[in-house]
């Protein structure tokens, strides 16, 4: 079937072949995300009424992260870059499970948001995520913009963020503080445009069979949450309300 190019890599004319597929690996991609965001609600939210978890988690004394905590946030790094360096080499069911621990777990890595942030600081910060990250989504799934240049840019972005993190565990400077809060949410509405757009592209250019599409849904469900909950701490860190 022939269509029409604006935009590099963008049709502006969809066949309903082409629009229904597309449309079907998008769903899926958003329930998976949904799923592993409600799974990482509901562990978060048991883990802060468990006062075991969070002494486990937290130095009841000083109120640091324990080696547990540490350890947790190894396993995290190590199941996102394994689902995404070799999802090929297993099952759709495994990088389903894989998915949902990685998100348990992230629920228990985060569960010091409640007690640090007030309950209605967390509710009216979360929809302003969920407000913010469905428009971006729509709008990038929709536009006949292409976003492809965005990538090398928002990439820089990120590990400059990450790189001033760090740096700013051992200065403490309110400053820097601030400035990655806010650049850190303009690249993460920027990463979740890019991320959408190119998950329709892929399933565009790509007739996939059922199981290589639900694989690359639950990778593409992995690279919008991770944009969401990022997305989410850094609008808490400007708009929450401390205890």
């Amino acid at each position: 079937m022939e269509r029409a190019f604006n935009q590099p890599g963008q049709p502006s004319v969809l066949g309903e072949r082409d629009l229904a597929r597309v449309n079907a690996f998008m769903r899926r991609v958003y329930n998976w995300m949904a799923g592993g965001l409600a799974l990482t609600a509901l562990v978060a939210w048991w883990a802060q009424g468990s006062e075991a978890v969070i002494g486990a988690l937290f130095n009841p004394a000083t109120g640091g992260p324990t080696m547990l905590f540490w350890v947790l946030c190894i396993a995290e790094l190590g199941l996102v870059f394994g689902l995404s360096g070799m999802v090929h080499k297993m099952s759709a069911a495994t990088a389903g499970i894989l998915f949902a621990v990685y998100s348990a777990l992230n629920g228990l890595t985060i569960s010091f948001i409640f007690l640090i942030y007030t309950q209605a600081s967390l509710v009216s910060t979360f929809l302003v995520c969920a407000g913010t990250f469905a428009i971006v989504s729509i709008w990038a799934y929709t536009t006949k913009k292409d976003l492809t240049g965005w990538g090398n840019f928002l990439f820089m972005g990120l590990i400059g963020i990450i790189i001033a993190s760090v740096v700013n565990i051992f200065l403490a400077s309110p400053a820097i503080y601030w400035i990655v809060s806010y650049v850190g949410v303009g690249i993460f509405v920027g990463l979740t445009a890019y991320d959408t757009q190119q998950l329709k592209l892929m399933a565009l250019s790509n007739d996939m069979d059922g199981e290589t599409a639900a694989k690359v849904s639950i990778i593409g469900a992995l690279k919008l949450y991770l944009d969401f909950i990022n997305l989410f701490l850094l609008l808490l860190r400007i708009m929450g309300d401390r205890r």
